[in-house]
């Protein structure tokens, strides 16, 4: 993650840059399971569907509130019952890249301030792919990166000689 910049510029720039590598994939990319019980690639990008999804909220209801706690979700259930391998490819990549620059412009309405400012409780040693302590305050924008982090391991999945 880097913090040379806001958060929603990086997920910005990630999102322009892996969106038209993925529009390229083949259908053999997009089912190739690289091993067993791993997700396909197309259930890897359904899942930083689903993963915009909550964060979007999270990251709205963050401005109402002096805390940062949220409900978690069962990844593997989401992924499951939408059934992205079903999914046309296509579609998928257009709402995934669609939905991230919503959620960067969500990003970038939030005050600096609103973001910088330390939170507890929190429950990110809960749900955050890279955890904070609980008895450590911490920040939207560290949420924020955090998101952007969990999506760039993702794509480095999907495109390694990208991300």
């Amino acid at each position: 993650m880097s913090d040379s910049y806001p958060p929603a510029d990086e997920l910005r720039a990630v999102v322009e840059q892996a969106a038209p590598l993925l529009g390229q994939f083949s259908r053999a990319q997009q089912t190739h399971r690289r091993k067993p019980g791993a997700w396909l690639p197309v259930e890897i990008l359904g899942h930083l569907v689903d993963s915009a999804s909550n964060n979007h909220q999270r990251f709205v209801r963050a401005q109402f509130t002096d805390y940062l706690v949220f409900p978690g979700y069962d990844q593997d259930a989401w992924v499951r019952v939408q059934q992205y391998q079903r999914y046309p490819w296509d579609e998928l990549v257009g709402l995934w890249r669609a939905y991230n620059l919503h959620l960067a412009h969500v990003m970038a309405a939030v005050p600096e301030t609103e973001r910088l400012r330390e939170r507890h409780p929190h429950n990110l040693h809960q749900i955050a792919w890279r955890l904070v302590s609980e008895g450590e305050a911490t920040t939207l924008d560290y949420f924020m990166r955090d998101y952007v982090g969990h999506l760039r391991h993702h794509l480095h999945q999907l495109l390694p000689d990208h991300f």
